[in-house]
């Protein structure tokens, strides 16, 4: 199959390294390196011994065509049995890889001048007698200017000329052929004028389309040219009015007409498409500097469109940080600023898990696990939004958040722990696991305010972690509490009191680890704080004394559980 290949003359278009005789050259393929690029065309082939007579005319034909829409003939090349055409290079390429380079903004006065172009280009070969018989949107190049040049011309001559067997096109290649021609293969290899008339509105389709042939028929390429070969019905693509003038389009259709004799002559359609634009000017260069105040609009509104687009991904990123970190050690890394360890006087830190996760677990698919984890963290995560409160971590079933940092809050922290507690552990009583509905989700809070340290612990994934011993204790308030009750130590309690805010509390135990349970703010019961509603717990006895490693102040419990169950009565010590 023929193919274009790209290469550099050693020399400038007009002289050649060795001459075959006056009219003919042959360019050594060992010198191309350097110098001007050309297109070289491969005939079929590669054991040509000679260049025939017949051959050395048609060569005379092409070199004497010259017009400013007519891609210009340089010579040819012939070694080692390789014989090609050597043509001028344009560096924009086919018409075809301009209309699919969707990056190429054309309004119709830059479509009218390449299609122009290209009605002047086959003006001037069918007045100089010459048929193309191949034209079609690939077989039009054009230069750096824009400008619309027709090649390829003649090939079929040549293939003639030299005696080389003519391969059958693949369908999608014969989209552009005449329906006479594709009945008769033998007129199909020499072409007609009337067959170049088809094929310019083909290519006028795809300019206006900015599309391939037939591309709005779902049909495979073999059962289109079927059609299009033996109608009726008749086969042809289909263009909006809205996408060219309607003269234009009806010119279109009358050059594709059924009959050739009722095809428009070359003359005809170069005198009707001038009349298209009404007088105005096809100029290539005031299309070009439309084209350039267009292309400065488009390429202004693509970069406010980009910036966008990345503003919104950076607030998807920042969002993301955020909810990783606290915004301002967030802020701090991306600076690129050392984050310091910062000292916190006092904070209320929170931790919970759920009693028998292990058990949970030993009956449950990992992935349904994963589904129970999820499904209840995002609850607490919509719960926990509506306090000022931060969510440090999460480490398998176990929750921790803490209030009074970063951002510190004077003695509200306590009563934002506590809020937070009752409406989480209000929210547990309906919770219910996907895989397991009958099994209720039981979870066990501890509470504990006092100092700790806070800073950033690494560098691959910087996380944000507490120290302390307000850390341990309160992880040992909640690893020794009860399901359905909030474990709060006494220094807790006390700042819940100076905040008076009601909460009620109930003193469980009369041994050294003392117990407390406020059930629901007073004077307003849950209800009437916006949010859920606490649920009563029945109390169990008091738990005997645990072997703490040290002594600890009188810690206290906060606790309800499902509405289901009764409310005891409050037991003080």
């Amino acid at each position: 199959r023929t193919f274009f290949t790209l290469l550099k003359l050693p020399f400038p278009p007009h002289h050649f390294p060795k001459f075959l005789n006056k009219n003919f050259v042959r360019i050594d393929a060992r010198n191309f390196g350097m110098g001007d690029w050309v297109w070289l065309k491969k005939f079929p082939g590669d054991k040509h011994t000679e260049i025939k007579p017949a051959t050395k005319t048609s060569f005379c034909k092409l070199r004497d065509l010259r017009h400013e829409n007519v891609n210009l003939f340089l010579g040819f090349f012939y070694d080692c049995g390789v014989f090609a055409i050597v043509s001028e290079h344009c560096s924009r390429g086919s018409l075809e890889d301009l209309i699919r380079n969707e990056d190429m903004k054309l309004d119709w006065m830059f479509k009218s001048s390449l299609l122009i172009d290209l009605i002047k280009g086959m003006k001037y070969l069918h007045h100089r007698d010459v048929v193309h018989g191949r034209l079609k949107s690939r077989n039009c190049v054009v230069d750096g200017r824009f400008v619309l040049k027709v090649t390829d011309h003649g090939f079929n001559e040549l293939l003639e000329a030299q005696k080389i067997p003519h391969e059958p096109p693949r369908p999608e290649e014969r989209f552009w052929t005449a329906p006479e021609l594709l009945r008769d293969p033998t007129l199909e290899r020499k072409g007609t004028f009337r067959g170049d008339i088809y094929s310019i509105s083909i290519i006028m389709q795809e300019v206006i389309c900015r599309s391939a042939p037939y591309c709005m028929l779902d049909m495979p390429a073999d059962e289109i040219i079927r059609k299009v070969a033996k109608p009726p019905p008749l086969c042809r693509p289909s263009v909006s009015v809205d996408q060219a003038p309607l003269e234009c389009i009806q010119l279109m259709k009358q050059c594709w007409c059924e009959q050739p004799e009722r095809r428009p002559t070359i003359n005809q359609i170069f005198d009707q498409f001038k009349n298209i634009n009404k007088g105005r000017k096809t100029n290539i260069i005031d299309s070009m500097l439309r084209m350039l105040e267009q292309y400065s609009s488009n390429l202004e509104d693509l970069i406010r469109e980009r910036t966008e687009e990345l503003e919104i991904e950076k607030q998807k990123t920042d969002k993301l940080l955020t909810q990783m970190l606290p915004p301002s050690v967030a802020q701090a890394l991306k600076m690129g600023t050392p984050v310091e360890p910062e000292y916190f006087e006092e904070v209320t830190l929170y931790f919970s898990d759920i009693v028998g996760f292990t058990t949970i677990s030993a009956m449950s698919e990992p992935i349904e696990v994963v589904d129970l984890l999820n499904d209840l963290y995002t609850l607490f995560d919509a719960i926990i939004g509506s306090h000022d409160v931060y969510k440090v971590e999460t480490i398998g079933d176990a929750y921790m958040v803490a209030s009074g940092l970063p951002h510190r809050n004077g003695n509200r922290h306590a009563g934002e722990i506590a809020n937070m507690s009752l409406d989480i552990l209000s929210a547990v009583g309906s919770f219910r696991m996907r895989h397991m509905p009958e099994v209720p989700v039981r979870i066990r809070i501890g509470l504990h305010s006092g100092p700790c340290v806070a800073g950033v612990v690494g560098l691959t994934m910087p996380r944000y972690c507490l120290f302390g011993d307000t850390v341990n204790t309160a992880s040992r308030m909640e690893s020794t509490g009860l399901p359905y009750r909030i474990h709060v130590n006494i220094r807790t309690v006390t700042i819940l009191h100076s905040l008076k805010e009601g909460f009620k509390l109930d003193i469980r135990g009369k041994t050294e680890l003392k117990v407390l349970v406020p059930l629901t703010p007073d004077p307003q019961p849950l209800l009437a704080r916006p949010c859920p509603p606490a649920l009563p717990v029945p109390l169990t006895p008091d738990p005997q004394p645990l072997p703490w490693p040290r002594p600890l102040p009188c810690p206290l419990s906060l606790g309800h559980a499902p509405s289901s169950m009764a409310t005891p009565p409050l037991r003080t010590s």
